[in-house]
């Protein structure tokens, strides 16, 4: 059989690979001997492409062969002549004339070989070559010293903020410029994902006799639906990772007209605690999306237990006694108990349910050897843990690798998606769901999303809590997805984030100022205007111009306003930023100033100094100013912010929690991830001034506090005594950069 792949132009790496997969190999074997009988030598004029004959039995599977729809689709009888394959290389090279002769031999010879191809599919791939070369010669003549150099790289240009891209897409630390949304970059046909129905497709989906079948009563009960699942374990607080995978799940079901199941991983019951179940919805829901269904995996546990014991059955699991630490690792040594009778591991597996080992005493294990060389995975063990929803009624709890397939078969699951680590369960995926005859999904992996400068395990924000470096799971200092909620960003800038990241397969690790970048963009959109003093000087104005307050109109988006106004009062005295003021005039300082006045925010009035009040030590107290209307008063160099009869509130101001990029990384922090934290990642300022108008907020109603940066109201606010949370600066820190 080798020799019949490689007689029709496979490699002979693809060809052994072909083999591998018994059941598409006889498929391919038997559709080229109907085509070429053995001793019939098949005519020099015949062609048969060797990609496009493995296609059409992918996707031809079982069916009776129709030999000349088969021909056809191969290019059998299809004779390209020299003539035409010169006439098609000539007109693609008359369409890039202007750049060969501008760019020469530096010119990307693959476009050339790439179109003549497309425009004569079966034409040899080496004689289209050699006429490109021949005519690209002909053209240019002899390469000379300039061509013979290496061509210089295109100098780097530095991107735009990303704040000033309205959809613009990070890809592994990098702003690009694309502009597709995420739906955009789900859809169908930007993903070469398989349709409903046609998992035969799919590269490395296994084809056994009852695919077919399968497929078509699966095709009958979801009616040909996109079915996507996110199937997180509730035993942590899901993270800045988790938001990619939400989006991708539900987004690529979203885009597609399908649904997407919400589907617990219960399989652990040592490590479940109710508020992650509750925990997980919330923040699922939060970022915009409804589950079409919220499932368990134990839902299904008296079915995966049947399943094991057919599996059993048909010769395919087996009872081991195997310590775990004698099979952990990638070389442990061979089972011993592998091939005892079925019988025995039947009677033993029951003994195992009914709790007559102990933990660690007897798995099921599946025989099989996964793409990473690990063999014959662990399907169930022992664990005398309750579970949170079935109680007492099991002692074997199934393994990740047993149930997740398997659940996904019973949902009717088309595209399970997941990050990269897990393509080496690929195999054993499809290995088991076939090994039972049963509908088997298409397995999908994307890269992971990570962040710099934090730390996401729940191990080690467990550490971060007992240690006090972090109050909690949602501290908003952390990047868990209740953490950002609590720090005040918005869903949206998260799904935002998320697009730019992009749809790929590699793992894409980010800065923590991109995130920010998305915040802004949104906060700017979202967040009415609001004034606030976290260093307060008092100012008395000693001219008011009214024997009592008066009512300034303030809007609440200064850029449109339309959007309402709200009122704050003007009266006597009034608070600034301590840092408005000096007594002293440097260079450039356009802020309060003895001889320097300002204008006030939204006041109508310019305010000048008159005097200056210090303490016993010397330092600056009070200021006693004058003012006048900005109609009549000249035009001054700076407007501050200010606040008259403010509430008292606490603000929390947030920087980054660790010092290094990261932290959890031996060759950058030797001392482990706790040594690294940074001492001022969180200042409490008790006695922040902000203006009336926010005194009606419910915690996580976000303002901009103008010119100080996007703010939050934290849950701990309580009547008396607000609590804001800094989100994000107006602009980025150009140190962290």
């Amino acid at each position: 059989a080798l020799g019949l792949f490689t007689g029709i132009g496979l490699s002979e790496a693809k060809a052994r690979e072909t083999l591998r997969n018994g059941a598409l190999s006889a498929l391919l074997r038997r559709a080229v001997l109907q085509v070429r009988p053995p001793r019939a030598p098949t005519p020099v004029s015949r062609f048969l492409g060797p990609r496009s004959a493995l296609e059409y039995v992918r996707s031809h599977p079982l069916e009776p062969l129709d030999v000349a729809d088969f021909e056809r689709a191969c290019g059998v009888g299809v004779c390209v002549t020299p003539e035409q394959i010169e006439e098609a290389v000539e007109a693609v090279i008359g369409e890039h004339r202007a750049e060969l002769l501008a760019e020469r031999y530096h010119f990307n010879m693959g476009l050339l070989m790439g179109e003549a191809r497309s425009r004569l599919r079966w034409a040899d791939g080496k004689t289209i070559k050699n006429e490109v070369d021949l005519q690209v010669l002909h053209l240019l003549g002899p390469k000379t010293e300039a061509d013979l150099e290496k061509k210089p790289k295109a100098a780097k240009t530095r991107p735009a903020p990303v704040e000033k891209q309205k959809a613009a897409v990070v890809e592994n630390g990098e702003v690009g410029t694309e502009t597709r949304s995420l739906l955009e970059q789900l859809r169908g046909e930007a993903l070469k994902f398989h349709k409903p129905g046609e998992n035969y497709k799919t590269e490395g989906y296994v084809v056994t006799p009852n695919t077919m079948a399968l497929l078509k009563q699966h095709l009958a009960i979801t009616g040909g639906q996109v079915r996507t699942r996110f199937p997180p374990e509730p035993n942590g607080i899901l993270h800045i990772g988790h938001a990619k995978a939400i989006n991708f799940n539900f987004g690529y079901a979203k885009a597609n007209g399908g649904v997407c199941f919400l589907r617990y991983d219960d399989t652990n019951p040592e490590k479940e605690e109710e508020k992650y179940f509750t925990a997980i919805r919330e923040m699922v829901e939060w970022l915009g999306y409804q589950p079409y269904a919220v499932t368990h995996a134990s839902d299904y546990f008296d079915q995966l237990y049947t399943w094991a014991l057919e599996l059993i059955r048909r010769g395919q699991a087996y009872v081991c006694h195997q310590k775990v630490e004698e099979i952990k690792g990638h070389n442990p040594p061979p089972s011993p108990w592998r091939d005892r009778p079925v019988e025995e591991s039947l009677l033993l597996f029951e003994d195992m349910r009914k709790g007559k080992f102990g933990e660690g005493e007897a798995t099921l294990r599946m025989k099989l050897v996964m793409e990473d060389g690990k063999m014959d995975p662990v399907a169930y063990r022992v664990k005398f843990t309750p579970h949170h929803r079935t109680g007492d009624k099991w002692c074997i709890y199934p393994t990740y690798d047993y149930t997740h397939c398997l659940c996904d078969s019973i949902e009717h699951i088309t595209h399970s998606l997941c990050t990269k680590e897990f393509q080496a369960r690929r195999s054993s995926y499809f290995w088991l769901c076939n090994a039972l005859d049963v509908y088997c999904p298409v397995q999908w992996e994307y890269g992971r999303l990570n962040l710099l400068y934090t730390v996401v395990s729940k191990r080690k924000i467990i550490r971060l809590v007992e240690t006090g470096a972090v109050r909690d799971w949602d501290d908003p200092r952390l990047f868990t997805l209740t953490a950002l909620r609590r720090r005040g960003f918005p869903p949206e800038a998260i799904n935002n984030f998320c697009a730019r990241v992009g749809v790929t397969v590699a793992q894409a690790t980010m800065e923590p100022h991109l995130l920010e970048a998305c915040a802004r963009e949104v906060l700017n959109e979202q967040a009415p205007r609001a004034m606030a003093v976290l260093e307060p000087l008092k100012v008395t104005i000693t001219n008011f111009p009214a024997p009592k307050a008066l009512e300034v109109l303030v809007p609440n988006f200064p850029a449109d306003e339309s959007r309402g106004f709200h009122k704050v009062p003007f009266q006597t005295t009034i608070y600034i930023e301590e840092t408005d003021f000096r007594e002293e005039v440097d260079k450039g300082y356009k802020r309060l100033a003895p001889g320097q006045p300002v204008g006030l925010r939204h006041a109508g009035y310019v305010i000048a100094i008159q005097n200056v009040i210090k303490d016993a030590s010397g330092r600056v107290i009070e200021l006693e100013v004058t003012c006048t209307k900005s109609d009549v008063a000249e035009k001054p160099k700076a407007f501050i912010h200010w606040v008259s009869e403010p509430l008292v509130c606490e603000v929390r101001l947030y920087e980054r929690l660790f010092l290094h990029k990261n932290p959890e990384d031996p060759s950058e922090v030797p001392g482990g991830f706790l040594s690294d934290l940074n001492p001022d990642s969180l200042r409490v300022v008790r006695n922040a001034l902000v203006d009336s108008s926010v005194l009606s907020a419910r915690p996580f109603d976000k303002f901009q506090f103008e010119r100080l940066g996007y703010f939050s109201v934290d849950p701990d606010s309580e009547e008396g005594k607000m609590v804001f949370n800094r989100t994000v600066t107006l602009k980025e820190d150009p140190g962290k950069a």
